[in-house]
């Protein structure tokens, strides 16, 4: 008779099977620059970024060659600056393609003003238009990427220009959203309920509540309206603070302290997120 296993042994073959969790790696998480600020950048596992921000900046020449993904939720620089350098560090005539995902409106931004030869060179022209080394690839709010076992899917946002935000669901190993930069949006909320599970909510706070006219101007979150809008959501995840703006950092922090049920980090950069799906029983 074999001897049972207590519930805390596994065999290396079961450790083999079970799914790997879903990395998250925040590189840049402030609404501005300063000493050991970084503007807004994610890395998943290590072949997806997730905005462009200055944080990318941190990254060495492997890591940045290992990128074949970008989503971009808008066309704001803090969130695309260093878009144009990390096609150029990589580039190279062998080399595979950058696929940049975005909504249409921030794709005609990138070739409008920044992949023009005037501010930058036109990577989807080099090094020839038949094998370039940036492609552009539209997305819409709700639309759904596969990217091997994981799901990238575009959620709504509003800000002051076109924006998205995304969800990332690895199969059987956990679970993202990021809200980009936006306001309360009613079907933002209504997206992440629907998802299955969420281990990890990465959302904005701009300004402090006493600025909260012109958090509505320019549609950012504040404290107290992000309390009142987690207050939506069926799912608790980890809650990630992010974007917040150089010289009310203090402010917005104590605010959202005064709120925070336990579930809650501010995002200061250079975070690691290992999410993993439930074990089996």
């Amino acid at each position: 008779m074999q001897p049972e296993r207590s519930a805390t042994e596994t065999t290396l073959t079961e450790r083999l099977d079970a799914p790997a969790p879903l990395s998250v790696r925040i590189l840049g998480a402030s609404g501005g620059i300063g000493p050991g600020r970084r503007t807004t950048s994610i890395l998943i596992d290590d072949d997806v970024l997730i905005d462009a921000g200055s944080g990318v900046g941190d990254l060495h020449l492997e890591e940045l060659g290992g990128i074949r993904h970008v989503f971009l939720t808008h066309s704001h620089l803090d969130h695309v600056a260093f878009l144009p350098f990390l096609i150029d560090t990589v580039f190279r005539v062998d080399a595979p393609p950058i696929t940049v995902h975005a909504l249409a409106d921030t794709l005609e931004a990138l070739q409008r003003h920044i992949f023009n030869w005037v501010i930058w060179p036109d990577f989807t022209a080099l090094p020839s238009p038949e094998r370039p080394s940036l492609r552009l690839q539209t997305l819409e709010p709700g639309e759904a990427i596969k990217l091997g076992n994981r799901t990238v899917t575009a959620l709504p946002a509003r800000h002051t220009v076109p924006a998205i935000g995304y969800s990332v669901v690895r199969r059987n190993g956990g679970a993202f959203a990021f809200s980009g930069d936006t306001t309360s949006t009613p079907s933002f909320w209504e997206t992440l309920n629907a998802l299955p599970s969420l281990d990890l909510l990465m959302i904005e706070t701009g300004l402090p509540d006493e600025m909260d006219r012109l958090a509505g101007a320019s549609r950012h979150y504040t404290p107290l309206q992000l309390a009142h809008d987690l207050g939506k959501l069926v799912h608790r995840p980890r809650v990630a603070i992010t974007h917040l703006k150089p010289g009310y950092e203090q402010a917005i922090r104590r605010q959202l302290a005064a709120r925070d049920n336990g579930d809650m980090i501010v995002l200061g950069g250079d975070e690691r997120f290992e999410l993993q799906a439930p074990a089996r029983r």
